[in-house]
C-alpha cells in the first residue's frame, strides 16, 4: 500500500473581441479548477501574435503573484493549465500550456487527459528526428498538430487529422496566433464547456464552475469529438469526428474530481453525489446514529445517505484548508501525518455513536484507516464505512493515476477483511451496476472498476516511461519480427 494516486488537470481558454487585461480572467479559471491540479500551473496569452507566459511549480496563488500578473500583457487570446502528472515527472519542463514555435506560426497546447498509444506515437517521432524536451505526453500531441499543420490549410484542419493517430483521452485548449481551439477526445472522457460574458468574451473550460467564477454563463459542453473553433468571425463547430464511438464520460468525474456546482454531461455533480449516497443506504442499511461524510466529496454522499436512510446528518471532521489533498502525497509516511494535520473529528458528533461513515473510494487503504483510527480516539462506538464507488480493481489508461493492481487492496482482499484491516465494523461499496443510476448518463467509462476498457490496453504503461535512460527505452520497444 505504498505509492501516490494522482487525478485530473484543468484546462481554461479565452476568447475576447478586443484586447484587455486577461491574465485577470485566466486567474479566476484556473483559481476555480485548483482541485484539479496541484503540481503546477501556467497560462499563455496571445497580444498581436506574440505570446507571453508565466508557468511553474505550486498553486495558482503562488505562481501567479499580483506582481507577475501586473505585468503580463493585455491580450485577446489566452490559454491556461493546472496539473498533476499521469505521464512525466513533476518539473519545471512539463509544465504547462506548451508552446512551439513552427514555419507556419506559434502554437500554445493545454491538455487534460492521457494517450493510450502515447508510447507507440513517441517512438514513431523519434524516429524520423523529433526532439523532445518533455516527459509528458502532452508534447506528443503537440508534435503531431505541428506536423500536420505543415501540410494542412488550417490549423483546426490540422487538428482534425491528428485527431486520426490518437487514442485516448484528451481535453484540449489550443492556441494559434489568430485562433481559440478546443477539442475533446471522440469518447469524451474528460469534460470540456465553454460559456459567454456579458462583453462578449468566450470562455472554454474543463468544468463549469470555472465558467462562472470567471464571470461567464455556461453555454453548452462540447461533444465528444467535436473541435471548436474561436475567432473573428465567431464560434464554428466542427463534428467529422462525433458519433464514431459511443461516449465514454469517466465516473469517477462523478464520484471524486468535479467540483460538485459542476455540471457533467448535463447532470448536475451535486445532485449525483447525492443519489450515490441514497444507492449506498439501499444497498448497505445499517442500524446508526448519525452519517458523517469525508470531506470533501464525501459530504454530498453522507446527506444523501441519511435522507435516505433517516439517519441525522452530522458535522464529523472539520477540515484544514491548507494542505493538499492526501492522496496526493508522495509517499505513504508522508500521507499518514497529513490526515492527522488535514482533519479533525468533532468529538460532540461522534462520541459514544454508532457512526455511518461515507467516503468517495479507497484505494489501497492507509488514508482510509487513519481516519477510521481519528473517529475511534474521538469515542465512535461503532463506524460503518460506506463508499460511494465501486472497489478499485484496474488500472487506468486515461488520467487517473492508477497503474498497478498490486496496490490497490481490493485486489488482494475481500470487504470484510478490508474493514477489519481498516478497523471498522462493516464495510459497504457502491455495487458497479449502479453507476448508471449515479452519473445520470447512459455512457461512461468504469474500467477502473469493471476492466471493460473502451480502447487497446497500452503496451508499455509506466508512468516515467518517458524518462527510462535512452538504452533501456530501446530495450522495452517491440523488435519487430523476421516477417515485419
Amino acid at each position: 500500500m505504498t505509492g501516490a494516486l494522482h487525478e485530473e488537470c484543468g484546462v481554461f481558454g479565452v476568447y475576447a473581441p478586443e484586447a484587455y487585461p486577461i491574465a485577470g480572467t485566466v486567474y479566476y479559471g484556473l483559481y476555480a479548477l485548483q482541485h484539479r491540479g496541484q503540481e503546477s500551473c501556467g497560462m499563455v496569452i496571445c497580444e498581436d501574435g506574440l505570446f507571453s507566459s508565466c508557468k511553474d511549480l505550486g498553486l495558482v496563488s503562488e505562481v501567479f503573484s499580483r506582481e507577475k500578473l501586473a505585468r503580463l500583457p493585455e491580450g485577446r487570446m489566452a490559454v491556461g493549465h493546472v496539473r498533476y502528472g499521469t505521464t512525466g515527472r513533476t518539473n519545471r519542463a512539463n509544465c504547462q500550456p506548451i508552446e512551439i514555435n513552427h514555419q507556419k506560426g506559434r502554437l500554445a497546447l493545454a491538455h487534460n487527459g492521457n494517450l493510450s498509444n502515447a508510447w507507440e506515437l513517441r517512438s514513431a517521432l523519434e524516429l524520423t528526428g523529433a526532439i523532445f524536451h518533455t516527459t509528458s505526453d502532452t508534447e506528443i500531441i503537440a508534435h503531431i498538430v505541428t506536423r500536420e499543420r505543415l501540410a494542412s490549410p488550417s490549423i483546426e484542419e490540422a487538428v482534425s487529422r491528428a485527431m486520426g493517430r490518437l487514442e485516448g483521452a484528451y481535453s484540449l485548449v489550443l492556441m494559434s496566433a489568430a485562433k481559440l481551439i478546443a477539442v475533446r477526445d471522440p469518447h469524451g472522457f474528460r469534460p470540456l464547456c465553454y460559456g459567454r460574458t456579458p462583453e462578449g468574451r468566450y470562455l472554454v473550460a474543463s468544468e463549469s464552475c470555472a465558467l462562472q467564477a470567471a464571470g461567464a454563463t455556461l453555454e453548452r459542453e462540447l461533444l465528444p469529438g467535436e473541435i471548436l473553433v474561436f475567432d473573428e468571425n465567431g464560434v464554428h463547430s466542427r463534428r467529422e469526428h462525433c458519433g464514431k464511438t459511443a461516449p465514454r464520460i469517466c465516473a469517477f468525474e462523478y464520484i471524486y474530481f468535479a467540483r460538485p456546482d459542476s455540471v457533467i454531461e448535463g447532470q448536475p455533480v451535486h445532485a449525483a453525489r447525492l443519489r450515490a449516497g441514497a444507492i449506498l443506504a439501499r444497498r448497505h442499511p445499517v442500524e446508526a446514529d448519525v452519517v458523517v461524510g469525508v470531506p470533501d466529496s464525501g459530504l454530498d454522499a453522507a446527506l444523501g445517505y441519511a435522507r435516505q436512510s433517516g439517519i441525522p446528518y452530522g458535522m464529523g471532521f472539520v477540515k484544514n484548508r491548507y494542505i493538499g489533498r492526501t492522496f496526493i502525497a508522495p509517499g505513504q509516511g508522508e500521507r499518514v501525518n497529513q490526515v492527522r494535520i488535514k482533519l479533525n473529528p468533532v468529538r460532540e458528533t461522534v462520541e459514544g455513536k454508532r457512526v455511518v461513515l461515507i467516503d468517495d473510494s479507497i484505494v489501497r487503504g492507509t488514508t482510509s484507516g487513519q481516519i477510521v483510527s481519528l473517529l475511534r480516539e474521538a469515542g465512535a462506538r461503532e463506524i460503518h464505512m460506506r463508499i460511494s464507488a465501486p472497489p478499485f480493481l484496474n488500472p487506468c489508461y486515461y488520467g487517473t493515476d492508477i497503474d498497478s493492481r498490486e496496490n490497490l487492496i481490493a485486489c488482494r482482499h475481500t470487504p470484510e477483511e478490508i474493514a477489519k484491516l481498516l478497523g471498522a465494523d462493516s464495510l459497504g461499496y457502491l455495487p458497479a451496476e449502479d453507476l448508471g443510476e449515479l452519473t445520470g448518463c447512459p455512457g461512461y467509462c468504469a474500467a477502473c472498476f469493471d476492466g471493460q476498457y473502451p480502447t487497446p490496453v497500452p503496451e508499455n504503461t509506466q508512468k516515467d516511461r518517458f524518462e527510462l535512460p535512452l538504452s533501456q527505452s530501446q530495450k522495452n520497444r517491440r523488435e519487430p519480427s523476421a516477417t515485419e
